[in-house]
């Protein structure tokens, strides 16, 4: 039998397959993974660790996120997103319970129907102007707890940063908390960019949550630097049930789990979080800037995080679309959306407002 450690010397067929140099604003998806989160995915390799979270890097991620979100936080990593939103919802739900959410929300657009298909959750979304709930848009869906006919307005989640790229302080998360836990509800925080919210509130990330009131949060690393790989972090196990269970009952329990605890320790054991999502941040400044000095577009919502809205001529976006990648918003509306990531650079930058002034001009 050949030993299974001579393979490590032999040389990969593996080819790159696309140009690292081209960089676009569809997605801060669409970015690579940090260096530093490469080097940290060699550092966990090698050897045998206990399958299925046992392993030494996840128990260290306990310490690491309660550094952050404070002694009572218990993180539980994983696959993605989407799978993080699931768990954590249907933690704090009764097979009859409602979510009210913001109808921009990811839990409502863009998660194909998993919260209703897998999690059995009923969505009570409300309109918003710039994607933020308040004690008072939360009123419209938070009645009826004793009506059997209606599904039970149980949690409220929110989006932190929203869709559309705002920010809620933690004045106004704090009072959407006292004014949900008044009324017998939980705290939902979908986090998958929590890090670019905290970048521009400059605080650390437990004042918008834990501080607050936020009873359970989807923890964002995959847009930040990370290869793959979420969490879900329970702030206050008073109003959470059965996460280990749930975790496994969603497929979103990893077997080789410290490939992605020691991602997210990667990022989150000193201020490579940070780093990513001030430069993010600092890039969306920098394109929103130099949009704004181009007549003929039309910035929507605040520039808070790493996403510029805008509307421009529906012809002029198709063909800036085959220079730079990017997606409609609302095509209709001729709404566009623009995103930054960890790795975009000044000069991406510069060359897509070079591009759009010159398709503005033609």
């Amino acid at each position: 039998m050949a030993d299974p450690r001579a393979v490590s010397g032999a040389k990969t067929d593996a080819r790159r397959h696309h140009d690292p140099e081209i960089r676009g604003f569809a997605s801060d998806n669409y970015a690579g993974a940090h260096p530093e989160v490469l080097a940290a995915l060699a550092l966990a390799n090698g050897g045998h660790q206990v399958a299925y979270g046992e392993d030494d890097y996840t128990a260290h991620l306990q310490r690491v996120f309660r550094s952050h979100f404070g002694q009572r936080a218990e993180v539980f990593p994983v696959f993605n997103g989407t799978g993080a939103n699931v768990v954590a919802l249907q933690a704090v739900t009764d097979r009859w319970g409602a979510v009210i959410a913001a109808d921009s929300a990811h839990i409502h657009v863009d998660e194909c129907g998993a919260p209703e298909r897998v999690g059995g959750l009923k969505l009570l979304t409300v309109p918003t102007e710039d994607g933020k709930l308040t004690p008072e848009l939360i009123d419209r869906e938070a009645y009826g707890w004793d009506d059997e006919h209606r599904a039970m307005p149980q949690v409220v989640s929110i989006t932190q940063s929203t869709e559309l790229g705002t920010v809620y302080t933690p004045d106004e998360i704090r009072a959407i908390c006292d004014h949900a836990h008044e009324r017998g509800m939980v705290v939902h925080l979908d986090g998958s960019r929590i890090a670019n919210a905290a970048a521009t509130l400059d605080v650390p990330m437990r004042a918008f949550t834990n501080a607050v009131g936020v009873d359970i949060l989807s923890f964002g690393g995959t847009k930040n630097g990370a290869v793959f790989g979420e969490a879900v972090v329970v702030l206050n196990p008073d109003r959470v049930r059965a996460m280990k269970h749930l975790r496994k009952l969603s497929m979103q329990l990893a077997s080789k789990m410290r490939f992605v605890s020691v991602q997210l320790e990667a990022l989150l054991a000193k201020d490579l979080w940070l780093r990513n999502a001030r430069h993010a941040n600092t890039m969306a400044q920098r394109l929103a800037a130099g949009v704004r000095e181009i007549g003929g577009v039309e910035i929507l919502y605040p520039v808070q995080s790493n996403g510029v809205f805008a509307r421009l001529p529906h012809d002029v976006a198709e063909r800036l679309q085959k220079r730079y990648r990017f997606y409609f918003w609302d095509e209709s509306a001729g709404v566009v959306r623009w995103m930054c990531a960890f790795d975009t650079a000044e000069e991406d930058v510069d060359g897509f407002l070079a591009a759009l002034r010159e398709e503005l001009g033609r």
